[in-house]
């Protein structure tokens, strides 16, 4: 049963990358976005508040998990495609592992992210950035990054078949902006209002990248003490695991129950 239900997400994952084959601007486009965020923020708008340093070196470790919560829009849209066009209804009357089509195309969206985070971190290299961390504590940085992206994605999923049609991915997808842009990616939780610092520091997104740049070992902004910002890492690995705790069965319990 294990090997039916990898071979069918295999085929549903291989599935996903022949659609990108075919449509190599939508892939180039949503690997540009993030670029142009961190290019943007890195030269156009300056140093950020209340960081310590060289601002390069806490902004590109909170692009990238920027980029790890933003672009599930595409994966979203195809759920939601799939449902209106009958799709997942034919795969789902064939002799195929239940969830096997929700597991492929995370795959493929988890192969894009792990490119996007290569490519943020070629522009970022290339723009003075350095980490300073040992490799085990890179590699452990880059896994934090892919485990909030594994939760993003799947909390995109089911949001996408409660919404149900594509002209309503927008209205979900706007959702994912205030994770984003509440969080400590562009200036430190310190240098905020008093009321909204520690809503920053619990933010998901937050205690990854703060994570990341401990283990990267690039300077931040000055700690306020609080249990969040002095267990970022432990944050950053609970965060993600309640979310797919959470919303993996939900997702895939909705998908099995569509055609009920």
């Amino acid at each position: 049963m294990n090997t039916w239900a990898l071979t069918d997400s295999w085929t549903m994952t291989r599935r996903e990358l022949a659609h990108w084959a075919r449509q190599p601007v939508q892939v180039v486009v949503n690997l540009a976005f993030p670029v142009m965020l961190l290019l943007m923020f890195g030269f156009l708008m300056g140093g950020g508040r209340g960081v310590a340093g060289e601002y390069v070196d806490y902004l590109v470790p909170g692009m990238l998990a920027l980029t790890m919560a933003f672009g599930l829009e595409a994966t979203m849209l195809a759920v939601t495609q799939d449902l209106n066009k009958g799709v997942i209804d034919r795969f789902r009357s064939m002799p195929m592992t239940n969830g096997a089509v929700l597991v492929g195309r995370a795959a493929a969206d988890m192969l894009q992210s792990a490119a996007a985070l290569l490519v943020m971190a070629g522009v970022g290299l290339a723009i003075g950035w350095r980490w300073h961390g040992s490799p085990g504590a890179v590699l452990a940085a880059f896994g934090l990054l892919l485990m909030l992206r594994f939760a993003m994605l799947w909390t995109g999923i089911h949001l996408a078949m409660v919404a149900g049609k594509p002209e309503l991915v927008q209205a979900v997808q706007i959702l994912v902006w205030p994770v984003g842009f509440l969080s400590n990616a562009f200036a430190t939780p310190g240098s905020m209002p008093d009321w909204l610092g520690p809503v920053v520091e619990w933010n998901p997104m937050s205690a990854t990248a703060a994570a990341v740049r401990d283990l990267f070992g690039n300077e931040g902004g000055v700690q306020s003490g609080s249990w969040a910002a002095e267990h970022a890492q432990l944050l950053a690995v609970c965060w993600p695991l309640a979310l797919v705790a959470v919303f993996f069965p939900l997702a895939v319990r909705r998908f099995g129950a569509l055609s009920k």
